[in-house]
């Protein structure tokens, strides 16, 4: 059933379904084998695939040698693509199936491509394998260098050459390659030449053997090959029922999307399978904008557009919603696999001690001044500095640390600070900044300083703004660098006070790494032993509290002042950070993410030690309204925050805020494009 709101549609989010199949091979037997194919492309259609990649040669098996060359086989294959093609008619999926085929008294290792009927083309291999276990010489011709040409396959005339992609001329991001096992092996893969001529996603049909260690070998080709292309990479290698005679088969399947596994079916299964992602091809064509490389790449290999025959085909999307077949991660600045969160947490850990330590030693300070709130942002900087002056062999009684009470310091934030500071053995001092804000409120005229309980944004940023002025005097007065602790998620969001205030430091340490990832640093300094058990204890207390400025007084109620309720989530603005910044997309598009990441509470693998703040579920309106809220602060308000913050290093891919590392913008502009787009297209 069609959707009534291109919203929900997967395919008006330039999202294309790949599947990667493996059939149950018959040797020898092209038409059980075209049974097997028709099988796996109906399951694909009910899957609401529009791309089925089959292994190579699996019309008729690979390893069948000599009898490749048997003149019934290679009638009988041409039957089975018969069968093939006549069931294809009434099916939404484009396929892609391996079969040889004879053209001038050749034989060729091809790629068929079926589409409702239709034989749009045939792609023969370049690289013919011809060493150790591989003797495709002895019965194949390669196709490197043809171009042009036609072939007659299953009483169809169709194009034929290594010059062909394929194009959906009703789905503009259906732009396909196909490549043929070795292909993908060669220092020049055919698909390179091929993504550079506008295909976003790579097919290779593959009837690799498995020996120890392959399936590595071949996951590492095909995440290196779609991060090179900046393609999606569909591979599916023979499996279940392909002849042993000497070789076996594991029937691997994998998805990748710029070097990232989308899918990977189970290997050495004894039945029919295939797996299923959707590539965002939206993605990939951002990506190659952001990326000058790709198109020097195309200028210098001639452009292969030009040399390239595009052929195109009515896809007819009925924009069915199937759901989606591809995990959109909550927060997507962390890893979700325990191995890649150790690694990418010790990286970034280590990328802002390095930055500090070199800032130090460049601006011959000799003390590190912080103020210290109690809160993630100032504990995070806090233990990145003392493990910097830990690496320069500096006594920890280098960095001078400063709580800061003010109007609504709670005593559990502050005893924190003071905990904090004594476990990890800096200089720990206590300045109250009531007296002076109050000074500076009287002579404002401020109604506080008459008694009445005025909160407004003066009340807040004389307390910020008298912190870091005591900050900066007081490296002044030590011959010190004051470091930074507002972080990313605050930048974007402006969430930090102009000038003389927490947005103003002489090294902005924390400026390239989001909440989110704060939060599972310091989770990862506990679980990996960085420090001793005491500030361990510290920093799983300041983990469990909740986010807040403390700069106005609690309610009658107790209730504190509250940032998320403010501002929104912190997992939700730093995901629409990370697709605003790093990808570019539509907010409408960002919406449609969110609402798959989010909107089950229990869905999705993600990291250890998720706090329970964050195993919750957000639907569509909610998201709507938050990041409506983010688009005016990010587009139109905060820029001129950001283009003026501090050094400070870039730390995720993910994007970084600072116009010297990464995002450049008009601290004048205006965020109504925006937020039209996601009024006009959410329903």
């Amino acid at each position: 059933m069609a959707n009534t709101h291109p919203f929900l549609s997967i395919h008006r989010h330039q999202m294309i379904r790949a599947g990667a199949c493996t059939p149950r091979a018959s040797v020898g037997d092209p038409a059980a084998n075209a049974e097997a194919a028709i099988t796996l492309a109906q399951a694909g259609d009910a899957e609401g695939a529009d791309l089925l990649v089959f292994p190579e040669l699996n019309v008729t098996s690979y390893a069948i040698d000599d009898l490749h060359l048997q003149d019934a086989l290679q009638r009988a294959t041409d039957a089975a693509l018969a069968a093939i093609v006549a069931a294809s008619a009434e099916l939404r999926p484009v396929l892609v199936v391996g079969a040889a085929l004879v053209r001038e008294a050749r034989l060729y290792n091809c790629a068929v491509v079926i589409a409702r009927g239709r034989v749009l083309g045939v792609v023969p291999k370049t690289f013919l394998p011809n060493y150790r276990e591989y003797y495709e010489k002895r019965w194949f011709a390669s196709g490197a260098g043809l171009a042009g040409l036609e072939i007659t396959v299953a009483g169809q005339v169709a194009p034929f050459g290594t010059d062909l992609i394929f194009a959906a001329s009703d789905l503009p991001h259906f732009i396909f390659h196909a490549e043929i096992c070795e292909d993908y092996w060669a220092p020049t893969p055919p698909s390179t030449a091929g993504a550079l001529a506008g295909a976003l996603i790579c097919c290779n049909l593959s009837a690799s053997n498995i020996v120890i260690g392959k399936a590595r070998e071949r996951a590492l080709l095909c995440a290196s090959q779609s991060a090179r292309a900046v393609c999606g990479y569909v591979y599916s290698a023979a499996g279940p029922g392909e002849s042993t005679t000497d070789l076996a088969w594991d029937g691997q399947g994998m998805i990748h999307e710029l070097g990232e596994l989308l899918a990977e079916s189970a290997r050495f299964a004894t039945a029919d399978a295939a797996v299923y992602a959707d590539v965002d091809c939206g993605r990939l064509i951002q990506e190659r904008m952001r990326a000058p490389t790709f198109n020097d790449s195309d200028v210098l290999a001639g452009r292969p557009e030009a040399r390239f025959r595009r052929i195109a085909f009515d896809h007819r999307p009925d924009f069915a919603d199937v759901g989606l077949k591809r995990e959109i991660r909550r927060f997507p600045f962390v890893p979700n696999t325990p191995e890649r969160l150790d690694e990418d947490c010790y990286e970034a850990f280590n990328i802002q001690v390095q930055g500090i330590a070199k800032r130090f030693e460049a601006a011959r300070a000799q003390r590190l001044v912080i103020g210290i709130s109690g809160g993630l942002d100032s504990t995070h900087a806090l233990i990145v500095a003392a493990k910097a002056l830990d690496r320069l062999g500096r006594p920890r009684s280098d960095i001078l640390g400063y709580t800061m009470p003010g109007f609504a310091t709670s005593e559990g934030t502050k005893s924190n600070a003071w905990a904090l500071m004594r476990a990890l053995g800096i200089t720990a001092h206590e300045i109250d900044i009531r007296p002076a804000a109050r000074q500076m409120l009287g002579d404002l005229g401020h109604p506080f300083a008459d008694g009445q309980p005025q909160y407004d944004i003066t009340f807040e940023n004389v307390q910020a703004g008298l912190r870091t002025d005591y900050l900066f005097r007081l490296a002044n007065h030590n011959n010190g660098l004051v470091v930074g602790t507002g972080d990313l998620s605050e930048l974007a969001l402006g969430w930090c006070t102009y000038g003389v205030g927490d947005q103003m430091s002489h090294y902005a340490v924390n400026a390239g790494v989001p909440k989110t990832l704060i939060q599972f640093l310091i989770r990862w300094c506990i679980a990996s032993g960085q420090f001793d058990a005491t500030t361990d204890d510290v920093l799983a207390a300041i983990l469990d509290t909740e986010i807040s400025p403390e700069l106005v007084p609690a309610g009658a109620d107790g209730a504190i002042q509250s940032t998320e309720s403010k501002i929104g989530p912190y997992a939700l603005n730093d995901f629409f950070v990370h697709y605003v910044v790093r990808h570019g997309m539509a907010p409408s598009k960002i919406a449609f993410l969110a609402l798959h990441a989010w909107r089950d509470a229990a869905a999705g693998r993600w990291p250890r030690d998720l706090p329970e703040a964050a195993r919750v579920a957000y639907d569509l309106p909610v998201i709507r309204d938050w990041l409506e809220k983010f688009l005016a602060r990010f587009f139109a308000t905060s820029q001129f925050k950001r283009s003026a913050i501090p050094n400070g290093p870039k730390v995720s891919a993910g994007g970084a805020l600072s116009p010297r590392g990464d995002w450049r913008a008009p601290s004048d502009g205006t965020a109504a494009v925006w937020l039209k787009e996601l009024g006009d297209n959410l329903p």
